[in-house]
């Protein structure tokens, strides 16, 4: 986990004052992890810093808070979980003068505290500036230091039904992905678009593959084989990093037929991948984005992995 100024800079402008909770340290069992966040406003969240009771009363506290707080939670009898172990807790209050001030890989600042910065967080500091460690989240003597969250995957998503539905449910709590969602009318889509997610809407969706970063990836999960046809023939002719089209076999078979005659080579047409997501899990549109949003993470955390070895 990292610090995303994008998500909070599209958090303060559609809500005004957020309030950013992380878990600066964690002590024994616990929920989540380090550096694990969520954005709080008056009458919402995004995000999630998990244990239901201790995510439920930082909120609360949140939408009260007039200054930025550190908070020691034990996670015992007093909020009714069984974990044992212990969080720190940093919420801090941004608007739009101090989200248009964070800038640069990383994020140090001491909350309410004159002491001088602790030499392990400035050796820390020194070692993420070399690229010797990377260090997403580090919390010593009410000094926080976290790296930012610079780049996302883009990901377009064509088709808001069922498992267009459940993939961008699954996916959008996680940072990783630069979500934008597809389809032919606004009515096919939820009531209520998750945060950080571009929704667009054209009568042809394949006219809008040409505004797609070349390096995006793309699932087609449309009602129609006409329109899968016709995405999978444009992304083939502009570029794309990955695509996946939901279907079986004997649908990818007939398609990658259509597509040599279209005049796409194999090489081209092997960029994407059909059947999606991992299909002895079922054919349930959650056990679908299940299957596919681990596969996403997977290589995702493979690459930057590879990336940290390679520095």
């Amino acid at each position: 986990m990292s610090f995303d100024i994008k998500a909070l800079r599209e958090a303060v402008a559609e809500h005004g004052r957020i309030v950013r909770v992380v878990i600066a340290e964690v002590h024994g069992s616990v929920p989540r992890e380090a550096g694990a966040s969520m954005l709080v406003w008056s009458k919402g969240q995004g995000g999630t810093i998990g244990g239901g009771a201790l995510e439920h009363e930082a909120a609360e506290r949140a939408r009260a808070l007039v200054a930025d707080r550190i908070d020691r939670v034990p996670l015992g009898p007093s909020l009714g979980q069984c974990c044992g172990g212990a969080v720190v807790l940093v919420s801090e209050i941004y608007d739009s003068a101090r989200v248009a001030a964070l800038t640069g890989p990383f994020q140090l600042r001491g909350i309410g505290s004159s002491a001088e910065l602790p030499m392990s967080i400035r050796r820390r500091l020194q070692d993420d500036r070399s690229a010797k460690r990377h260090c997403d989240i580090a919390f010593e003597k009410n000094w926080i230091l976290e790296a930012v969250t610079l780049e996302r995957q883009p990901l377009w998503i064509f088709g808001a039904g069922h498992v267009g539905r459940a993939i961008v449910s699954v996916l959008t709590p996680f940072d990783r992905f630069d979500l934008t969602w597809v389809d032919t009318s606004p009515e096919r889509f939820p009531a209520t678009i998750p945060f950080g997610v571009t929704q667009l809407v054209a009568a042809n969706p394949a006219d809008l593959v040409k505004f797609a970063p070349k390096d995006a990836e793309h699932l087609i999960l449309t009602y129609s084989h006409a329109l899968d046809l016709e995405l999978c023939n444009r992304l083939l002719t502009h570029g794309f990093k990955k695509a996946g089209l939901i279907g079986s076999h004997t649908k990818w078979s007939r398609f990658r037929n259509r597509l040599r005659q279209l005049g796409h080579s194999d090489a081209q047409i092997s960029l994407i991948r059909c059947p999606i997501g991992q299909p002895e899990l079922g054919k349930h549109p959650q056990a679908i984005a299940i299957g596919v949003a681990a596969d996403l993470l997977l290589e995702k955390a493979q690459t930057e992995a590879v990336k940290d070895r390679v520095s």
